[in-house]
């Protein structure tokens, strides 16, 4: 039987394990550049089969919470490098998570304080993370503005440029597509968010599109094997629903079947909440088969609240790897805990968001 110990090949890597570090948002990268602290936590975590880093912004129209880190920069670029370069050294593997937050953020933000872009006029019913004074703070998302159609190719150019600026000039190991969670190519996919009557709303091929170009050119840039997606089908992360997740999801991974990706990252219900979303039921199994049954030949990921034991029954069930993602906060030697049975250490809840080494780079391992 297969074991979260276990090595697996994903594209052209050779993962030790199959135990997944997931993207985790922690607001400690001024000026949306990456810092030294940021490659000790990374390189802390390296025994990790994969680490995915936080979301990071393929653009300054991207960015939608203060701190967070860019792609779209020399300065972020050459920063990036010496965080994958520690990974590297201690023997790990990373990629970055590309990310364009479309509405969910805010015009303190953006680029001369205009108006977050959306596929629709819609202000989400979420808030956003702003530092003013050195004190961060939630505060609502801006009313956004429809994205005219002729923008959206260079969207995708964007995220092309972030993909080859990632593996070419920062050292990373790969990339991952943020298609989940509310943010923009996820509000493209579904109807809460898309009530666009151009190619880009309406039918689910139509709502599909920027999502499946995005993806499509950022494995032409850099190559399939080390391209990765992530999705969250019935997530209610930042307002965000679909009338018809079933269908809508099980179109997207057949299509995306024959892009060679690197793997596909699934995200199981609420992110970071339950696992069966009331009113919202999934079938996951039957998404794993449609991609299958199209000669999908990437990895299948699945993340959401997982401990050992679910874990376990996840790759007996067929996945072949498993995101962890708070665990991993404060506990950089999380793959030895799981191996040896250990306790794990406690989460310090009020230092996620923001500041310094406290909660980030002090967590000890295992003597």
């Amino acid at each position: 039987m297969t074991t979260l110990f276990d090595p697996i090949v994903l594209g052209g890597m050779a993962l030790p394990n199959r135990i997944v570090m997931a993207p985790l948002t922690r607001n400690r990268a001024p000026g949306a550049v990456p810092t030294p602290l940021m490659a000790q936590y990374y390189a802390q975590r390296a025994t990790a089969g994969l680490i995915i880093t936080e979301a990071t912004a393929i653009s300054h129209q991207g960015q939608g919470y203060a701190d967070v880190p860019g792609l779209y920069g020399t300065e972020q670029l050459d920063a990036w490098k010496e965080v994958t370069q520690a990974v590297h050294e201690r023997g790990g593997r990373i990629v970055v998570q590309l990310w364009h937050v479309g509405r969910v953020s805010h015009v303190d933000l953006q680029p001369e304080g205009k108006a977050p872009v959306a596929p629709s006029p819609l202000t989400a019913k979420t808030n956003t993370y702003l530092i003013k004074d050195g004190v961060g703070s939630f505060v609502p998302t801006s009313q956004p503005r429809a994205l005219d159609a002729q923008e959206l190719p260079g969207i995708v150019h964007d995220y092309r440029h972030a993909a080859r600026n990632a593996v070419t000039s920062a050292g990373f190991d790969g990339v991952e597509v943020h298609g989940a969670n509310g943010y923009l190519l996820d509000q493209f996919l579904k109807t809460g968010s898309n009530q666009r009557d151009d190619d880009y709303g309406g039918s689910i091929e139509n709502r599909a599109r920027l999502l499946l170009e995005v993806t499509r050119a950022v494995a032409e840039e850099v190559g399939g094997e080390r391209v990765g997606i992530r999705l969250s089908p019935v997530t209610p992360a930042n307002d965000i629903a679909d009338t018809a997740p079933q269908q809508l999801f099980e179109y997207v991974v057949r299509e995306l079947a024959g892009l060679g990706l690197a793997y596909v990252h699934i995200i199981e219900g609420a992110t970071g909440g339950p696992r069966e979303v009331d009113g919202r039921p999934f079938d996951y199994a039957a998404l794993r088969q449609a991609y299958r049954d199209a000669g999908g030949q990437g990895a299948w990921m699945v993340n959401n609240s997982y401990d050992q034991a679910l874990a376990r029954q996840a790759l007996a069930d067929g996945a072949d790897l498993v995101a962890f993602g708070r665990a991993f906060i404060s506990n950089p030697d999380l793959v030895e805990r799981l191996r040896s049975g250990s306790d794990l250490a406690t989460l310090d809840r009020d230092t996620l968001y923001g500041g310094g080494a406290k909660g980030y780079t002090d967590y000890p391992a295992l003597p």
